[in-house]
């Protein structure tokens, strides 16, 4: 990696909760828009990301005319990938990912452990200028039961180890569903990773409830790149919007 050149990328993970508010009482999808545009990260993690609903569409007067992820990303991130995870009748939702540089390649992998959960692991190559190894991005939303959910998280170290050259830098972001610890315990026996907030402040971020949080449900992890600043995107403007808080940081390579 060349480390004489320092580049600033900006990093944003968020369970936007289908574009409805913690109670679904309100579509607040425009809203979500907004702010993230205002925040204007270079690289966005999404996870309950509509991709398609019929009803919802047919009942709500300003649902989108194409997905929720085409929807945030206009105009800001012209690159996007995205994982159908869950499907149903009536559309689909899973995991996405909005970039402002492009993909090189990504793919979607089925974790799913159980027929309840739905689960992928959206991986994707972004090359960045001044950077000699591309990075991999990988968007996450892990199982809620304990078992499924750690070997989720062995799936996704041995995709890092099979697909990953030890040269190239990471960023994992997404909901972990773990207010245990146990993923990272997992991760950096396995991949040499920091967690963001972990590393800064001593532990895990508490994200959800948005109202008043007290579970550490959403991580970002990195390797390969230096972590400037971390940040919990907390206050009355992000209380009235998701289930789940955001999480922001910048880190330079």
């Amino acid at each position: 990696m060349n480390r004489t050149a320092r580049h600033r990328l900006k990093i944003l993970s968020y369970n936007i909760h289908k574009g409805f508010t913690a109670g679904n009482s309100e579509f607040v999808l425009v809203q979500m828009r907004d702010i993230l545009r205002h925040i204007h990260p270079d690289i966005v993690f999404l996870q309950e990301v509509l991709g398609e609903h019929k009803k919802h569409q047919k009942k709500i007067a300003d649902w989108p005319e194409n997905s929720q992820f085409e929807f945030l990303a206009d105009q800001v991130w012209p690159h996007y990938a995205y994982g159908k995870n869950s499907v149903y009748t009536s559309g689909h939702h899973g995991n996405a990912i909005l970039s402002k540089f492009a993909f090189s390649e990504w793919e979607n992998l089925d974790v799913s452990s159980n027929r309840f959960e739905s689960r992928g692991i959206l991986h994707g190559v972004i090359p960045l200028p001044g950077l000699a190894n591309p990075l991999h991005v990988f968007c996450i939303h892990l199982n809620l039961l304990h078992r499924g959910r750690n070997m989720q998280v062995k799936t996704l170290c041995s995709r890092i180890r099979e697909k990953v050259p030890d040269e190239c830098p990471i960023v994992i972001g997404g909901d972990f569903n773990d207010w245990y610890g146990m993923t990272t315990r997992i991760l950096m026996q396995s991949i040499p990773t920091q967690e963001i907030f972990q590393s800064s402040t001593g532990r895990h971020a508490r994200t959800f409830p948005s109202k008043k949080p007290v579970l550490p449900l959403d991580r970002i992890y990195c390797r390969g790149v230096e972590v400037v600043s971390a940040k919990l995107l907390e206050g009355k403007q992000w209380q009235s919007l998701s289930d789940h808080l955001p999480l922001y940081c910048e880190v330079t390579y």
